[in-house]
């Protein structure tokens, strides 16, 4: 048999974006994808969906409970799952299209909730892949959450045969889950404070969001908190640990430029942001991936007025919010936490450990092309 081939090469004019829509058992997830296909393809979009790996499989007679051992069947699943999306992606190229959107139905990180870490480590030597790698590989991650949590009454597995879950048990594959995601850069919590098709009317919101659909908008807020406990954040299921260099290009037009390396354990992945401040707390802000070559390129327009910022970020879930702790070399008593919020008047969950100072939202001082300016040194008022 032939092997499929694949001429044509993504071109400048062609935009091609792969998210994840994730979450626990009986979290909307399969009916979310239908409501992605509709709104996306209306909004002038060629939606492919992956289909999701392990219910292929099972369903087909591979499962943990069939192979040697659960270590034996998450390595079959990973590579499965990852030569689909290669192969999606490789497909997307070949379209005259010029907006794609590869919804992966669960994505790799998804079976990190279904292995402890001696497993994860010896499917990661398989893959040769780090795990920032891995995860970061996805432009952005949409976890709905399971209703055992929040909707207990309407939980249910019917429209799923390969799942066994008690709501008890999805309660625990649900924080799995987002704990396995925590540290990507766009992950997004969708909750059950709503009704199912509010619910889903949220995550097609988060997702037109994400992708500029109309504008862009990011509402963050900005707190300015004492040192944390790192010790006891490193030891947390929910938290994870990423190194982050952010350098400032020279100015285009007022708009923001930047690039970060982000990773850790000489694993990086590389980014270019452009932020135009609209207003408040709004702003209109556009990422994209780089190689390692373009990033190291870009490097040679840095703005000699200030210097790079270099952060340790750890990245927590707490009560289906997501913040992101950033610490700083130049600051041993204080630390600043952020979190990106869907409505500016979301009331914020903070976690009992995290010690607020204040609020620097609106703190020129504290914003990081600031600090980038002033080395950490904040003007005395």
């Amino acid at each position: 048999m032939n092997d499929c081939t694949f001429e044509k090469k993504e071109t400048a004019a062609q935009k091609i974006t792969k998210i994840v829509v994730t979450g626990g058992p009986s979290g909307g997830k399969t009916t979310g994808l239908n409501w992605i296909q509709n709104a996306f393809s209306k909004l002038g979009y060629t939606v492919l969906i992956v289909p999701e790996t392990a219910t292929e499989l099972i369903s087909g007679g591979v499962a943990p409970w069939t192979c040697g051992t659960n270590l034996d069947y998450q390595k079959c699943q990973m590579r499965l799952q990852l030569e689909k999306e290669r192969l999606f992606d490789q497909a997307a190229r070949t379209m005259n299209a010029e907006k794609i959107l590869i919804v992966c139905d669960r994505g790799a990180m998804d079976n990190r909730a279904y292995m402890d870490d001696s497993e994860f480590s010896q499917v990661l030597s398989e893959i040769d892949q780090s795990e920032a790698q891995l995860r970061d590989s996805y432009d952005a991650v949409f976890h709905l959450v399971t209703a055992a949590k929040g909707a207990a009454a309407f939980y249910t597995l019917e429209n799923n045969k390969a799942r066994t879950e008690s709501p008890e048990q999805a309660v625990e594959v649900d924080d799995k889950l987002i704990a396995a995601w925590a540290g990507h850069p766009h992950l997004r919590v969708i909750d059950n404070s709503t009704d199912f098709r509010e619910k889903l009317k949220r995550l097609i919101a988060e997702i037109c969001s994400f992708l500029g659909e109309p504008k862009p908008f990011e509402i963050e807020r900005k707190f300015l908190i004492e040192y944390p406990d790192i010790p006891t954040l490193e030891s947390l299921p929910n938290c994870r640990k990423v190194k982050i260099i952010q350098t400032y290009l020279r100015s285009r037009g007022g708009d923001e430029l930047r690039i970060r390396q982000r990773g850790e354990n000489g694993s990086y992945v590389y980014y270019k942001t452009r932020k135009h401040t609209v207003a408040g707390t709004k702003r209109i802000e556009i990422e994209e991936s780089l190689s390692r070559d373009e990033y190291l390129q870009l490097l040679t327009d840095a703005d000699p007025s200030m210097r790079q910022i270099r952060k340790t970020r750890y990245c927590l879930t707490h009560e289906n919010q997501y913040f992101e702790i950033d610490v700083y070399p130049f600051w041993k008593d204080r630390a600043i936490v952020e979190i990106e919020l869907h409505d500016e008047n979301e009331e914020i969950r903070f976690p009992e450990q995290m010690k607020i100072i204040r609020e620097v939202t609106d703190d020129e001082n504290y914003q990081n092309a600031s600090l980038a300016r002033n080395g950490g040194a904040i003007p005395e008022k």
